[in-house]
């Protein structure tokens, strides 16, 4: 039986850093919201069969949503960091999701996932037994800083990547690695550093730098620049 791939979606943050009345995802972008377009993308990919989205237990603004295919989504309660999340919804996939089968997980505030971008991650990891992210090669000179915030030294860029997503694995690998994470008190940052913990190498797979994460105020324009040239 060939392997099915399920996508979950965390979106139960608020977005700090955008300093706007409303959780980032539900911020106005060509036309619809963040999330709006963040789902279209993962709707068109007829390999995922379902999208589990994990929003806040309070979050009123959901209902508003207008998507293409809602019958292909299901809403799970969301948890107090992303890696709780992601958690919460491949649990909600207990009984329908195998071992084997994918757990794809992409940010709610990464609106501009290009098609060829989530075509190439599939074929890449067709045949893997544990999966991988899609990510670019850094291409800027890298400082660390001292706690004075000065430049302690310059970080050598050679086989430095920027981590993006979708990051994709197979169902049962990311769930044993998030739920032991989550019994040491593990901080997790993405699916691949749980993945990485478990001592294990997720694989690496290039994907476009318009991939962006809607972060701070002025990534809205560039997300907007993206989508009206139609780059995605």
């Amino acid at each position: 039986m060939m392997a099915r791939c399920f996508a979950i979606v965390p979106a139960a943050g608020v977005g700090r850093r955008m300093g706007a009345a409303i959780p980032k995802q539900y911020l106005p972008l060509a036309g619809r919201c963040v999330l709006e377009h963040t789902l279209e993308r993962l709707l068109a990919e007829p390999r995922i069969e379902r999208i589990v989205v994990a929003l806040g237990p309070e979050d009123g603004w959901w209902p508003a949503l207008k998507l293409s295919d809602p019958a292909r989504i299901r809403r799970v309660d969301g948890g107090t960091e992303r890696a709780d999340s992601v958690l919460n919804g491949l649990r909600a996939l207990e009984g329908l999701a195998a071992a084997d089968d994918w757990a794809l997980v992409h940010d709610a505030a990464r609106p501009c996932l290009a098609a060829e971008d989530l075509a190439r991650l599939f074929t890449a990891l067709a045949d893997d037994p544990l999966g991988g992210l899609l990510a670019v090669p850094v291409r800027d000179t890298m400082k660390r800083a001292a706690a004075d915030g000065c430049v302690e030294h310059t970080v050598e860029r050679e086989r430095l990547w920027h981590a993006l997503t979708p990051q994709m694995f197979r169902y049962g690998r990311l769930r044993d690695a998030l739920e032991a994470a989550a019994a040491a008190g593990a901080v997790i940052t993405d699916e691949a550093s749980a993945i990485e913990r478990a001592g294990l190498r997720p694989r690496l797979v290039e994907g476009r730098a318009d991939n962006l994460k809607i972060t701070r105020p002025e990534d809205l324009a560039l997300a907007a620049f993206f989508l009206a040239a139609g780059r995605p």
